[in-house]
């Protein structure tokens, strides 16, 4: 399970506690907070 400040690699994130996406575009992006809720986990979508 990916969490905010890992480098889980290029991909689409969702997040457990809202359901809010998160794209990453690249792998050396790091997992940022949730932008909506500010959750910490997310599953590869």
């Amino acid at each position: 399970m990916p969490t905010t400040g890992e480098k889980p690699g290029i991909g689409r994130y969702v997040c457990l506690s809202c359901g809010q996406v998160v794209h990453l575009d690249d792998n050396d992006d790091t997992l940022p907070p949730c932008p909506r809720c500010n959750g910490t986990k997310f599953k590869k979508d």
